[in-house]
């Protein structure tokens, strides 16, 4: 891969790594995003309404997300990855209670689960980029941290 304009502020050595733990960001943010369909498809109990729409609106939001990390790879010159299988196999997010009744504080454990998977991963891609001054992909990780973040304030409190 040449430097262009676009990167040339990168430590070139360093391309490689960043545009792979940025793949690595983006299988683990489809393992919460997989966690979060199937907690806002199955989620049943008194407080339903506001599951389902707190899930829906972080699946959502991650989705757009998803698609700008995948886009930074690119810009970075390398490939995202994709496949389901591909994605799964990459992605250390475990099983969250399967199609079946469970309670709601399981589908919330759950997803609280890989939302701090998907921090741990982008953090661990934040000081790659960091140390290669890569500021712009820093930058998008560290929202993309903040965000996590609040998901998970509001997970645990909802667990309280």
């Amino acid at each position: 891969m040449s430097i262009t304009k676009s990167t040339e502020n990168i430590d070139a050595t360093a391309i490689t790594a960043i545009a792979s733990h940025l793949n690595h960001v983006v299988a683990e943010s489809y393992g919460l995003l997989g966690q979060l369909h199937l907690a806002h498809w199955n989620v049943e109990g008194t407080d339903f309404l506001t599951l389902h729409q707190m899930f829906q609106t972080q699946y959502e939001e991650l989705f757009v997300a998803i698609d700008d990390i995948a886009e930074r790879v690119r810009a970075l010159g390398h490939y995202a990855e994709g496949g389901l299988k591909k994605l799964a196999e990459m992605s250390t997010v475990p099983e969250g209670p399967s199609a079946a009744a469970a309670p709601a504080k399981d589908w919330v454990s759950s997803v609280l689960l890989a939302h701090e998977i998907v921090i741990a991963a982008a953090h661990k891609a934040r000081v790659i980029a960091a140390e290669a001054g890569d500021a712009e992909t820093e930058d998008l990780l560290i929202g993309r941290i903040s965000t996590h973040q609040k998901a998970v304030w509001f997970l645990n409190s909802y667990l309280k």
